[in-house]
């Protein structure tokens, strides 16, 4: 066990993979709002939020599952797809309430390329919120746009039709080929656009 007199331990937050102190002082120091990125088995968060010494204030939030409550989304709500139309309703909230700009918040993930959390990067600045993150980072247009899940569906149907009905039987149950996934995200997204305060 580790002891000693020097020993100091972690505070309550770093300990249960919350928050990485250091990340956050250098982003505090940047007098930025922060746009936080959590994501679950199920859902992807995002929020813009303020520093403020006795509580951080959320200015904004979007939740991938008012892409299913309010928009008819029918995919997952942790997919890349979800993950990028969160990005952009929240970007589009951010905008409507005059919020221009954010730094990314990953908190404790590890910053891998084409992951969900630049998904939702990338659909907040989409929108139209300026961040800052490389284009590299970004998952490319095909699998945001669900284009490879598609292409998979396609030739699974007809190599494998009974792996094709077992591997995506909760999309065909809610009505939705998995095909059609690309004109459905496409579809998802318009109505984010023409709604209004991103309700």
């Amino acid at each position: 066990m580790v002891g000693g007199a020097k020993y100091k331990i972690a505070r309550k937050r770093r300990r249960e993979g919350k928050t990485n102190y250091r990340k956050r002082y250098v982003q505090v120091l940047s007098k930025k709002p922060r746009l936080v990125v959590r994501r679950s088995n199920k859902y992807i968060e995002a929020k813009i939020v303020d520093f403020n010494i006795k509580g951080d204030i959320v200015k904004v939030s979007a939740h991938s599952i008012e892409l299913i409550d309010k928009y008819g989304w029918l995919g997952s709500g942790s997919s890349t797809m979800a993950a990028y139309l969160t990005g952009y309703l929240l970007g589009k909230r951010a905008l409507e309430k005059g919020i221009q700009e954010a730094v990314p918040d990953i908190g404790l993930r590890r910053p891998t390329k084409g992951s969900r959390v630049f998904a939702v990067i990338k659909g907040a600045k989409d929108a139209g919120l300026n961040v800052p993150a490389s284009e590299e980072v970004f998952p490319g247009e095909d699998r945001i746009k669900g284009e490879h899940v598609s292409a998979y569906a396609k030739t699974l149907k007809e190599t494998s039709p009974e792996i094709y009905q077992k591997q995506f039987s909760l999309l065909l149950k809610k009505g939705l080929e998995p095909e059609r996934y690309p004109e459905h995200f496409e579809e998802v997204l318009q109505k984010i656009k023409e709604s209004k305060g991103g309700e």
